[in-house]
């Protein structure tokens, strides 16, 4: 059974894990949850706010989540899923 606070973070782990592999995946959301959660708590519930927000605060973003958006890899919620 899923508890009603867990299904916030996996679903903001999920809105940031949007990538080829599952292992690159899991990468990007050990690296950025805490920083979710802690710096845009407010947007949760909006994967593309949490993005939004995670690079505008770029600059308080623990070191692993600033590597994931400096290579280029940072969560996609905002990137086209054709």
């Amino acid at each position: 059974m899923i508890s009603i606070t867990t299904r916030p973070c996996t679903a903001v782990v999920a809105a940031l894990l949007y990538a080829t592999t599952a292992s690159a995946q899991e990468n990007r959301g050990a690296a950025c949850a805490p920083d979710a959660f802690r710096l845009c708590g407010s947007y949760i519930a909006d994967a593309m706010m949490v993005e939004t927000c995670l690079r505008r605060s770029k600059s308080d973003l623990s070191n692993a989540c600033r590597s994931v958006f400096e290579q280029g890899t940072g969560p996609v919620a905002s990137k086209s899923r054709d």
